[in-house]
């Protein structure tokens, strides 16, 4: 698959299946009960469930778990690689995330799934919701100038 940029035609990296991360999201799931779909509120169980990419993964090429959320199956298979506009989703996302940073320490404190989040913030224990922000938004603005348009919201 391809996609056009305004300047070149640029081939889609080849991805893998996440179930590596499915386990890590079943832990947390299995913690909890169920998690609800950031995107349309739906219940989600263990084994009912998309492991998406909240910055698309045409863009951002990698299956690191501060990207990786539950969702609900169909939403995921319309989001496409659209963006969230973090206005309306950021506040949930970072909830879900620090719900599950929560109980993967605490469960499998030496899971290696942990060591994704070091590339956002320095440390796990600074996961906070201003440092958080100030990494994801402007990868959302350089998505956007490049090309990627952000989900409709209903």
């Amino acid at each position: 698959m391809y996609r056009i940029s305004p300047n070149k035609l640029i081939k889609l990296p080849v991805r893998k299946a996440l179930n590596e991360q499915r386990k890590f999201w079943d832990i947390v799931i299995g913690e909890l009960g169920s998690v609800d779909c950031i995107y349309t509120n739906k219940k989600l169980i263990i084994g009912d469930y998309a492991v998406e990419h909240f910055l698309p993964y045409a863009f951002v090429s990698h299956d690191l778990m501060w990207n990786l959320i539950p969702a609900d199956r169909s939403f995921n298979n319309s989001k496409s690689d659209k963006l969230p506009p973090l206005e309306y989703y950021f506040e949930p996302y970072f909830k879900l995330q620090t719900s599950a940073l929560e109980i993967i320490k605490f469960k499998a404190p030496k899971h290696r799934f942990l060591e994704d989040f070091l590339t956002i913030v320095p440390d796990i224990t600074l996961f906070d919701h201003q440092r958080v922000y100030e990494q994801i938004q402007p990868m959302v603005t350089i998505a956007r100038n490049n090309g990627f348009e952000f989900l409709n919201i209903k």
